[in-house]
């Protein structure tokens, strides 16, 4: 199900991102009040999604002519065993039944490309299997599923975004790659590989997931597309990249492989297609605005 848009641009009266003290929704909330459209973050502090009460308290902060964006959920450096899955599934239910109750104008949904089989070496696009390898990626697919059910019900246009890894400022995951590479980097002068750091990844820079959502909400889109660079890279590319642009002496350390090298690549035609005004940063560009603002927080020099 690639994704349907509308030709016109119509912005939304508002539009409430869920997971306020993410990685991307502050990001995402810049992107859409610099073009002129209003939101509202709301975070756990204010409605934690996962208590009985939640579908009540949520309910009463939305509109019917709200945008939804869900954005919100627990990481796998949260953990990834049943109970971290079945904490994020609750506030899928939570999520949903308030769909049930507003029916807003839109919901739109951050997933993964983890839901992809990760043991195909196959170019990988909005039609292929998902087969996740995980409890969760599971809880990704899951998670769509629920939504599309209550989305279908409610009669609600639903959009899935799968983004690749995501990295820039303000990374709050640290997860193998970019992210955690430019912190130990910093932190502690090295960079720890697995193997060589053969395996060729896409990472799409923050912004950049935030300007495909923004673009999925003035279009009133509906179905999946994959937040994706169209290039993917190494992860030895990776460090040496980050290595070089700390402006220090990193070293690049090496544990032994615990998993069989894969590679995973993307078809982006539907993208292409579909926002051809979009283009997405160079790794190489997104690294030092990454670095750059990394070291303004630490007033590194």
């Amino acid at each position: 199900m690639t994704l349907k848009i509308a030709s016109d641009v119509t912005a939304p009266s508002r539009v409430v991102i869920l997971g306020a003290g993410g990685f991307l929704s502050p990001v995402l909330k810049q992107a859409l009040e610099t073009t002129g459209i209003r939101t509202r973050a709301i975070g756990s502090a204010e409605v934690d999604l996962t208590l009985p009460d939640a579908t009540s308290r949520l309910s009463d902060l939305l509109l019917t002519e709200d945008v939804i964006v869900m954005t919100a959920g627990l990481t796998p450096d949260k953990g990834r065993d049943v109970a971290t899955m079945m904490a994020n599934l609750r506030m899928a239910e939570t999520v949903a039944a308030a769909i049930h109750r507003v029916k807003p104008a839109q919901f739109v949904y951050v997933s993964s490309d983890g839901v992809y089989d990760g043991r195909s070496s196959s170019l990988v696009n909005e039609s292929s299997s998902c087969e996740p390898t995980d409890l969760y990626t599971a809880m990704h697919v899951t998670r769509e599923k629920v939504f599309d059910q209550a989305c279908s019900t409610a009669k609600v246009p639903y959009a899935i975004i799968r983004p690749c890894a995501i990295y820039g400022p303000g990374d709050t995951h640290n997860s193998y790659g970019p992210n955690r590479f430019l912190r130990t980097a910093i932190e502690d002068q090295t960079i720890t590989l697995f193997g060589n750091g053969e395996e060729k990844r896409h990472h799409v820079f923050v912004a950049d997931v935030a300007e495909l959502i923004r673009l999925c909400v003035v279009h009133r889109a509906a179905g999946i597309i994959n937040a994706v660079t169209g290039s993917a890279i190494s992860f030895v590319e990776v460090a040496e990249q980050i290595a070089a642009g700390v402006d220090r002496k990193v070293t690049i350390k090496r544990l032994p492989r615990t998993s069989a090298i894969t590679h995973r690549h993307f078809d982006v035609s539907n993208l292409a297609r579909t926002f051809p005004g979009f283009r997405a940063t160079p790794f190489a560009d997104g690294v030092t605005r990454t670095i750059l603002q990394a070291k303004e927080a630490l007033c590194l020099r």
